[in-house]
């Protein structure tokens, strides 16, 4: 077969993510000639090179790609949306938000959908609090929490099944709040690729990434070593859970209850203020 184009692609080390892209990074499918640079970085490194237009083909927070869509377009595969997966707000115990006028609240960068819900729930409920935000990498928000740096800490990732273990306890969970504010799923991360590549191999590479995920569902435990390797929380069930609350039938295809969450999401980061109002024609294929 004729080598096609080598493209750089890039998402986070989260078992979701790694066991999305495993069959692709291990080869264990027909990549039908195309070659890929493969790098794995945080989501919210991700979102700052994204800006830059650093990689072809990106993990990022929809929150990031919602102001980044005159570069990058929107593949239909490799997405994290869903139900019951939503960030969570958590604290030492006996915290309540109300408890200070301007708490310090720690979150995994500030491109990040879970910052965005953090707003929009704050400006829901919270209006009159005016928090100061503290941005780090999501590992290493609840040790914020723990050593007293931060007052809250806005929770991602393996950090929603740990964090009991840690002593820290559940203030808010802000998908259930989403869910219940608009009976739609939560669109959290997404895959991008420039809009400068043609259209076809967007639609090839869009194909291969679903194709990597069915492979995944398939062979769960070939080079499961993959993702052990890359998994910040290395607890076998942890990464487990992690991959049936993030992998599921929106990361096959984002489908049209995807579709609405998107334009429902965007539009209330427009109205807040969060994102510049961009195009609409998110998709790239």
């Amino acid at each position: 077969m004729e080598k096609k184009q080598t493209y750089k692609l890039a998402f986070s080390s989260c078992p979701n993510d790694t066991f999305i892209f495993k069959a692709i990074a291990r080869q264990l499918i027909d990549l039908n000639g195309y070659g890929f640079d493969i790098a794995l970085e945080d989501v919210e490194t991700l979102n700052q090179k994204a800006a830059r237009g650093i990689y072809d083909i990106t993990k990022l927070s929809f929150a990031a790609f919602g102001s980044l869509t005159d570069t990058y377009a929107l593949l239909r595969t490799g997405s994290a949306l869903g139900l019951g997966c939503g960030p969570l707000i958590v604290s030492l115990p006996g915290r309540s938000l109300n408890d200070r006028n301007r708490p310090v609240i720690a979150v995994p960068g500030m491109g990040t959908t879970a910052y965005h819900l953090f707003r929009f729930y704050m400006d829901d409920l919270f209006a009159r609090i005016n928090p100061a935000i503290l941005p780090l990498p999501f590992e290493q928000i609840m040790p914020a929490v723990i050593e007293k740096k931060a007052d809250f800490g806005v929770l991602i990732h393996e950090g929603r099944f740990v964090y009991q273990n840690r002593g820290l306890e559940l203030n808010a969970d802000l998908g259930l709040w989403w869910e219940e504010k608009t009976a739609l799923p939560i669109p959290l991360g997404c895959i991008a690729i420039k809009r400068d590549i043609d259209p076809a191999v967007a639609c090839d590479i869009q194909g291969l990434i679903g194709q990597s995920i069915d492979h995944a569902f398939l062979y769960p435990s070939m080079a499961d070593d993959y993702i052990h390797i890359h998994a910040q929380e290395m607890n076998e069930q942890v990464i487990q859970q992690h991959i049936a609350l993030y992998v599921n039938d929106f990361s096959k295809n984002i489908g049209k209850q995807g579709e609405a969450a998107i334009i429902t999401f965007f539009k209330k980061a427009w109205s807040s203020g969060l994102i510049e109002t961009s195009r609409a024609d998110f998709f790239a294929c």
